[in-house]
């Protein structure tokens, strides 16, 4: 399992740096310091390997656990936006995840797993009496999904993610009076401390 996680690694280096069509295997097996064979014995592709870095882009995120619900949410898109700086596989995730000229065309896996992840926070939070009475956890969770798509692709372009945090706090200042009850809007905080 280490090769298979070298092979992610470093193929997350090169995606990231030049997408999927400017990626090379050859330049992914230098970067690895690994040979061929290695690769075709965990992957039959370069698409299979794309498709890794893909689903596991969130693995070796440190998310918020406590507490649960919408101040979770809240604090897992933050934690997402601060990631995005500096986190090379989540990044190479999010850019082969988002690019409609390679895998994105056919596979939406990773939306459909971060929109499952934030359907469970929403869940809780109607346990908790978060949620106001007409909103629908699992079209929120793909509302939310879609929405911080956009705002980091329009912080990527713009800024290169240096104002995705600040983008974030904006998007829920919008977000959480539609969708938060009354009493939970109080006590919800959406900055980034």
């Amino acid at each position: 399992m280490k090769t298979r996680a070298t092979l992610i690694r470093a193929a997350a280096e090169v995606f990231d740096q030049v997408g999927y069509h400017g990626a090379g295997i050859n330049r992914i097996l230098s970067n690895a310091g690994l040979t061929s064979g290695a690769m075709y014995f965990h992957f039959k592709s370069k698409e299979d390997l794309a498709r890794a870095v893909m689903l596991e882009q969130a693995s070796d995120l440190r998310l918020p656990e406590e507490p649960l619900g919408l101040q979770q949410l809240v604090d897992v898109t933050l934690t997402l936006a601060v990631e995005l700086q500096s986190n090379t596989l989540l990044r190479a995730g999010v850019r082969l995840a988002v690019d409609q000229s390679g895998l994105a065309q056919s596979d939406d896996s990773a939306y459909d797993w971060w929109a499952e992840r934030f359907h469970g926070e929403l869940v809780v939070a109607r346990e908790r009496g978060e949620l106001r009475e007409s909103v629908d956890e699992r079209e929120f969770a793909q509302v939310l999904v879609v929405a911080f798509t956009g705002t980091q692709l329009k912080s990527q372009i713009s800024a290169g993610w240096s104002d995705l945090p600040e983008r974030v706090v904006s998007l829920w200042r919008y977000l959480l009076p539609g969708v938060a009850s009354a009493e939970a809007l109080e006590h919800i905080r959406i900055d980034r401390a």
